[in-house]
């Protein structure tokens, strides 16, 4: 670990570890990595709903999400595949740059369409924002980890949750805001900035130390191997069937429930103002003091007592929605609502991601991240692209959020059986490994 000298060690211990190079730098790329989903997640949600367009479509444009859960599939290019021209600058930091133009670039095409005159085309241009973003997240994902030291894997995930939360906030406030004055397209053109933190922080951290090349040389093998290499050593770890089960499980009641919340929110009748101040205002610093939580419970308890901790309240948080539902417009319990879900999510965001990253190969770190980090919300989002619409109609909002307490609860005892069986120990790749100091030589 390297020693702390400068202004750093003037401060108190507990925070010098979030003022490092590696730290901050996870901190920017988060930043870049949460705007694209303000733009199509809870801005586009809001949009939509304000243009009339019914809730099954509006519920609809969350598969445009469901790209980010297909990036595996495209990761080994981001591992193996030298750019032209700006390849010269090393393999994260080219594709750092290239995926934030391509972000940009479709967020302003998003911007620039009328969902009320032509909804198929905003439709398309969702799903290019999400394929931008989640070429994006592949090598924002692979280069945080690679730049961190493993002991850094706690503060780093933990700060990358600030920049990201930071970033999705500040977008959608901004957009928000901006759209009221002026329009929404130039709000969308406006928050396209965002995706230049991390191609900055790339252009001056450079490549990542940690960095493994596998090839030196591309050919037809070398392809192949690049796109079977991380999943053949993924699985071939003992119990990996169960740690990709519980992945794809962990957040499926979480997902529903956020994903929906704008709907819940607008049909209680709170204005603009009241979802600013609470949903995007309150959320935003509950959230930081959820990620704050998960850094000292980590440190305290160790990643595995601290995940279950976070499942258990990501679990029970949805209940809070269904509180609200029941109740109906009060400022005092939405306050509330989104107090305790972001409280949740902040803690769980630090240690699920710490955990996921400390189970990659830093031989295969973009891919394997992706894969993980792709089936922690697929079914989720499936579902609720597919059916959530269709269910709050039928159900209502109070049995819908019941149904996604109890649809939580399987990821929860999963974690469990794991714990016992002593899987999570052996599930770990070497990106969570620190290697043990030589032994001092025999005198």
């Amino acid at each position: 670990m390297s020693a702390t000298t400068g202004w750093r060690a003037s401060l108190p211990a507990g925070l010098r570890p979030y003022v490092e190079r590696e730290p901050l730098a996870s901190l920017m790329l988060g930043i870049s990595s949460g705007f694209p989903y303000a733009m199509i997640g809870a801005t586009l949600t809001t949009r939509l709903a304000q243009d009339g367009i019914d809730k099954k479509s509006v519920t609809a444009f969350s598969l445009a999400f469901l790209v980010y859960n297909f990036k595996f599939l495209w990761a080994p290019l981001v591992d193996g595949l030298r750019l032209p021209l700006i390849g010269r600058l090393g393999q994260r930091v080219s594709w750092l740059l290239l995926a934030g133009c391509l972000v940009m670039l479709a967020v302003g095409w998003l911007g620039m369409l009328d969902p009320s005159a032509d909804l198929a085309h905003v439709a398309l241009a969702a799903v290019a924002v999400g394929a931008a973003g989640a070429t994006y997240d592949i090598v924002i994902d692979a280069y945080r980890i690679e730049i961190l030291r493993p002991e850094q894997l706690g503060v780093g995930s933990g700060m990358s949750q600030y920049g990201w939360r930071i970033g999705s906030v500040a977008a959608g406030s901004l957009a928000l805001l901006v759209a009221t004055l002026v329009d929404w397209r130039v709000a969308y053109l406006l928050c396209a900035v965002f995706a230049l933190p991390a191609m900055l922080t790339g252009l001056v951290l450079g490549e990542p130390a940690r960095h493994v090349v596998v090839h030196a040389r591309r050919g037809w093998s070398q392809a192949i191997s690049a796109a079977v290499g991380p999943l053949r050593e993924f699985f071939l770890r003992r119990g990996a069937l169960l740690v990709l089960l519980f992945v794809l499980l962990h957040k499926v009641g979480d997902t529903l429930a956020n994903l929906t919340l704008r709907l819940l929110v607008n049909d209680l009748g709170f204005s603009n103002e009241e979802i600013a101040t609470w949903d995007v205002g309150l959320g935003f610093f509950a959230y930081l003091i959820g990620i704050f939580i998960g850094g000292v419970l980590y440190a305290g308890l160790g990643m595995k007592r601290s995940v279950l901790i976070a499942l258990v309240l990501m679990a029970g948080s949805n209940l809070s929605f269904a509180w609200l539902a029941s109740v109906g417009h009060s400022n005092a319990l939405l306050g509330f609502t989104i107090g305790f879900e972001n409280i949740a999510s902040g803690i769980g965001g630090v240690v699920v991601v710490a955990y996921l990253s400390a189970l990659c190969n830093l031989a295969y770190t973009a891919t394997q991240f992706a894969l993980l980090s792709a089936a922690a919300s697929i079914v989720g989002r499936l579902v609720t692209g597919t059916t959530a619409g269709g269910l709050i109609e039928s159900l209502g909002y109070v049995q819908f959020y019941l149904l996604t307490t109890v649809v939580a609860l399987p990821g929860v005892l999963l974690y469990l059986f794991m714990l016992r069986a002593g899987l999570i120990e052996q599930s770990l790749g070497d990106a969570g490994y620190t290697p043990p100091p030589p032994a001092a030589p025999e005198r």
